[in-house]
């Protein structure tokens, strides 16, 4: 299934389904990731994740965010600093908005 809002037959998509619901604490996502807690909240006052917060001020992170909280491990295993992790995926954020640009111009494209 897609990120959509809603189901391919117009139905409400289940919150469940929703790559960007803020439902992972952060004891979920440093168990998940065997990161500790600590260098995730060090992520996020890096800003190189932004996980929402609960009414009583908890980190909540989505599902996008831990696939992100992946790679920036990734990264970091092989040697790139918390500034070059925040570059890369710029730039990863930047030529998926390319492509998707590109996607759409040829698909306006008369054949």
């Amino acid at each position: 299934m897609s990120d959509d809002a809603e189901t391919s037959d117009g139905e409400p998509a289940s919150p469940l389904d929703d790559q960007t619901a803020p439902f992972y604490t952060i004891g979920q996502v440093s168990s998940l990731l065997g990161m500790p807690q600590a260098a995730l909240r060090r992520l996020d006052d890096q800003d190189i994740v932004s996980p929402e917060r609960s009414e009583g001020g908890q980190r909540r992170y989505s599902r996008n965010e831990v696939d992100r909280l992946r790679e920036v491990a990734t990264l970091t295993e092989e040697g790139v600093t918390l500034p070059g992790v925040r570059k890369v995926l710029a730039l990863r954020r930047r030529v998926e908005a390319l492509e998707e640009e590109i996607a759409d111009l040829r698909a306006r494209r008369p054949e």
